[in-house]
């Protein structure tokens, strides 16, 4: 019973905020460019402040290394922010269009105007970047906001509740801590638009709730994407750069390589060298990998249990272990792990494993790899590694993925004139930059047309000779 009233306390509270956003709203919407970006240089300036506290909290979450998280949680942010900044008056613009011949004597453009009130539901992985990002896109577009931080990371936050308050007045930004119950009475509020990051699976619900309002949505979700080698691709870079970014944050990353498909021949060949890049970037200090101040852990008991589910699955059905496969449940410790003779009724080749597991599936023949691909959801990513950009160009002319890159993993993150996000099961819309901007904006269509046009319009009644001449004129040309 008591639990009951203060859920419903809470409920009253949010509605109060979510009213006093749509009153703030309507004065964002006709807020300048100079406005808007003042409020950018705020965000900006407080992160450059608070660096070292940033640092403590998403480390204090699940001991992400420091380096890490400049290079994953701020940097990007930043990036977005200065982008932003540079770019945000010539994005406000009205975009003019061309005048089609029958409608001479118009004016028309595209104006962008503010969603309004919007909602950030930021994911546990990259707690500070995931929920910071798509708010500078909200910002810049005149939205106000309410941020829902996960519940998985309470010290990131705690740090994004004082930020913000030290940022922003709450008409305009408000963070929203709390768990699934708390999230259900955000998604019962009509809001103009949804900004979700996390699994297709609650993509759905968000995707269902939105429904019910009609609100758009921004679902950047994740599942299974594919590495493909051919046979003329440099083993020692393709594992390098594998290994930074699969195992980057313990594997907690939507974009991270999830399952290798590589020609049977160079298999082994290719396993040595993720051994050598493993121990490289891991395990060249005394203490081993385990010891290593640069590999994070899993977030909580619940994900290693998940993830230790996973491998022990995998190995009853007859996987072999070629590295790794050590953990620590005391630190949610997983060892980097590369897996071979997996097969697809295994569990690590049916989910996403989002976790420092790595399956090695052997081809025949390429098409064969690329049918593979097609026979599986669409990936947020696809990445090839190979020599030949001809043929690289060809599969992805073949495949569908929200992202497509040659020769390297992940770091299509980084680049801000590129959209960011996944298609059908592995998102749904766009962010990051310009295309950031537009998920958060309305794209209204403005015609302006001249006074005394009625009496010519072919359109009015009554349809008179000259109007019927003058339709049947208008079809000829067409």
């Amino acid at each position: 019973m008591q639990q009951t009233q203060e859920l419903e306390l809470i409920d009253s509270r949010l509605e109060d905020i979510f009213l006093i956003q749509k009153q703030q709203a309507i004065k964002l919407r006709n807020s300048t460019a100079s406005q808007r970006i003042a409020l950018l240089k705020r965000l900006l300036e407080w992160i450059n402040k608070n660096q070292e506290d940033i640092r403590k909290a998403v480390h204090a979450d699940y001991q992400k290394p420091y380096p890490e998280i400049d290079v994953t949680e701020i940097f990007p942010v930043l990036i977005e922010i200065n982008h932003a900044i540079k770019h945000l008056e010539h994005w406000m613009k009205p975009k003019k269009v061309g005048t089609p011949l029958i409608f001479l004597g118009t004016k028309a453009y595209v104006q962008y105007e503010p969603k309004g009130v919007s909602l950030i539901i930021a994911p546990w992985n990259y707690a500070f970047n995931l929920a910071v990002g798509p708010l500078v896109s909200a910002v810049a577009a005149g939205c106000p906001v309410i941020i829902k931080p996960s519940e998985m990371t309470p010290h990131t936050s705690a740090l994004l509740r004082r930020m913000m308050a030290e940022i922003f007045d709450t008409h305009t930004v408000e963070v929203i801590e709390g768990g699934v119950e708390i999230s259900q009475m955000l998604l019962s509020k009509p809001f103009d638009h949804i900004f979700f990051t996390g699994s297709p699976a609650v993509g759905k619900i968000v995707m269902k709730a939105a429904a019910e309002h009609l609100t758009s949505v921004t679902l950047e979700l994740g599942g299974k994407s594919p590495v493909l080698i051919l046979d003329d691709a440099d083993l020692k870079d393709t594992a390098d750069k594998i290994t930074a970014t699969k195992f980057l944050n313990c594997g907690q990353t939507c974009i991270a390589p999830d399952y290798i498909l590589i020609p049977e021949r160079l298999k082994d060949a290719f396993v040595e060298e993720m051994k050598k890049s493993i121990e490289k970037m891991y395990g060249s200090n005394k203490n081993g990998i385990e010891g290593s101040k640069d590999y994070s852990r899993i977030v909580n008991e619940s994900h290693f249990k998940r993830i230790q589910h996973i491998l022990s699955d995998a190995n009853l059905k007859g996987a072999k272990i070629e590295f790794g496969g050590n953990s620590n449940g005391q630190e949610n410790y997983i060892e980097p792990t590369i897996l071979s003779h997996v097969t697809w009724e295994m569990k690590v080749l049916q989910e996403e494993i989002f976790g420092p597991i790595l399956p090695v599936v052997t081809y025949d023949n390429l098409d064969g790899a690329i049918m593979i691909v097609n026979q599986q959801p669409k990936p947020l990513a696809f990445y090839v590694f190979s020599k030949n950009y001809k043929k690289i160009n060809a599969i992805f002319n073949e495949t569908s993925s929200g992202a497509a890159l040659a020769n390297d993993c992940a770091v299509h993150f980084l680049h801000r004139e590129l959209p960011f996000g996944g298609v059908n099961n592995s998102g749904l819309g766009k962010s990051h930059g310009h295309f950031g901007f537009l998920a958060f904006s309305n794209e209204k269509a403005v015609l302006k047309q001249r006074v005394g046009s009625a009496a010519v319009n072919p359109l009015f009644p009554p349809f008179t000779l000259v109007k019927k001449k003058l339709v049947k004129g208008i079809l000829k040309w067409l």
